[in-house]
This record gives structure tokens, C-alpha cells and sequence, in this order.
């Protein structure tokens, strides 16, 4: 990390260091990811936790993101709302979003915009990471209402179950889970 004001600062991530081998030649494969964040108590400009474990299952599986169509939804989108850019909007295979459900008043927004983007990409998978902030929150009914489904993904499944990703502090003690949402088939 480098401070450069007082409240901000840039954070670096180091994705693939002492994960694997390397390729052909014995090159460590890495990603070096540096952030500028603004420390701001509104939330603002800095990375959530679930950012970077959503960013570490996208290295672990990056061979199955190459070559994809990747729309991240998670910064700037207003959610339930259809805006002329959505509409003209290219198709996509990978839809992703870190910490989208943070508040339960806009989780049917959340999935009603994702939902939107399926009806136009079938095929096309939406790979989320979210914080558990209530026990009682769920968004198992909506994506019933909204004929989709969702596959948990185990955090030890790409070695995300730890207390320090990327290099760096996050996730810390933030209990965190992974999911993979697409539309449901009906047979």
C-alpha cells in the first residue's frame, strides 16, 4: 500500500504468487492489480472483501474467461431500471457483480436487472460474491419468482477460504460466499 493524501491511498493485489509453477518455461504466472482508494466513512471508493474474492475465483478460473464477453454490473449500474445503454448493449457470456446484495430493499432490483440481461444472453452465467450481513436475508424466493437458480460455490473449492487473498488483508474475519446464478431450465 501507498499513501498519497491523507485519505488516499493506492492498494496493490497480487493474484497467482506461489499458486502455480508458471507456463513452459518456468514463468511464475502473476497478475499485479493496483487500486487507488479514497478512505472515505461513506462507503465510497475503496475495494469491499468481496471484491477480491470474486477477483481470486476469476484468476483461478481464468482459462474458462478467456475469450468470454465479461459485463461487470457492480459499479454505477442503477438497478431495476432499463437504460438505453442496456438495451443496445452487446451480448455477454460472463455477468459479474461483488457485493451487489448489500442492502435487502434492492435485492429484487439486482435480480430483475440480471434477469434482463439473461433473457437477451440465455446462455450467460452471473458470478457473484456477497457478504453475509443477516441470517434471515435471503434471495432464494427471487430467483424462484424470477426463474433462475444458483449454485454455491465452496470458497475452499479455489482456495479462497482464507483470511488474506491477493496479498493482501481482505477478506479478514468478513464471512463471505460465492455464487453462480443462471436462468433455470425448464425440462
Amino acid at each position: 500500500m501507498c499513501e498519497i493524501a491523507s485519505n488516499l491511498t493506492v492498494k496493490e493485489y497480487r493474484f497467482g504468487r506461489d499458486e502455480e509453477k508458471g507456463d513452459r518455461n518456468d514463468q511464475p504466472r502473476e497478475l499485479v492489480v493496483m487500486i487507488p482508494e479514497v478512505l472515505d466513512p461513506q462507503y465510497g471508493m475503496y475495494v469491499w472483501p468481496c471484491a477480491v474474492v470474486l477477483a481470486h475465483y476469476i484468476w483461478f478460473h481464468r482459462k474458462l474467461v478467456c475469450g468470454k464477453r465479461v459485463l461487470e454490473i457492480g459499479a454505477g449500474l442503477t438497478w431495476g431500471h432499463v437504460s438505453p445503454s442496456l438495451l443496445t448493449l452487446a451480448p455477454v457470456d460472463l455477468i459479474l457483480g461483488s457485493d451487489v446484495f448489500f442492502e435487502p430493499e434492492d435485492f429484487e432490483d439486482v435480480i430483475s436487472t440480471v434477469h434482463y440481461l439473461m433473457e437477451k444472453n440465455p446462455h450467460a452465467q452471473f458470478w457473484t460474491t456477497y457478504q453475509v450481513r443477516s441470517a434471515n436475508w435471503s434471495i432464494e424466493g427471487l430467483l424462484y419468482k424470477w426463474e433462475m437458480e444458483s449454485t454455491c460455490v465452496p470458497l475452499q473449492s479455489f482456495e479462497a477460504n482464507k483470511e488474506q487473498l491477493a496479498g493482501s488483508s481482505l477478506p479478514g474475519m468478513h464471512t463471505i460466499q460465492m455464487m453462480v446464478i443462471s436462468k433455470k431450465i425448464n425440462k
